[in-house]
């Protein structure tokens, strides 16, 4: 994340510490852990419902395709008319042995 605050700052809080070289007490150090935590547990449930939505939508799109792609095959008659056109030929057509 970029620091925004400004490096002359007077302001007593809202200031970026480096644990490393502050010096800060196992209190604070904890402290410091803990606000993290929460605040990596809150990116992460915003993350996840967007998981979720995302999931959602990219499955109701395949599901859609799937069932168009079942509807459409199930009304497809190509075969039954090419085979209909086939028999019409054959029966109109010469006479021979080979028929």
């Amino acid at each position: 994340m970029a620091d925004n605050t400004p490096k002359e700052s007077v302001a007593p809080f809202a200031t970026r510490v480096d644990p490393t070289k502050a010096g800060l007490s196992e209190e604070q150090m904890s402290f410091i852990r803990k606000v993290e935590v929460e605040q990596w547990k809150k990116k992460a449930q915003k993350l996840r419902a967007r998981n979720v939505v995302t999931g959602l939508a990219i499955g109701a799109l395949v599901a859609g395709i799937y069932g168009y792609t079942f509807y459409s095959v199930s009304q497809e008659r190509i075969m039954d008319e090419i085979d209909n056109e086939a028999k019409r030929t054959r029966m109109q057509g010469p006479k021979t042995g080979a028929n």
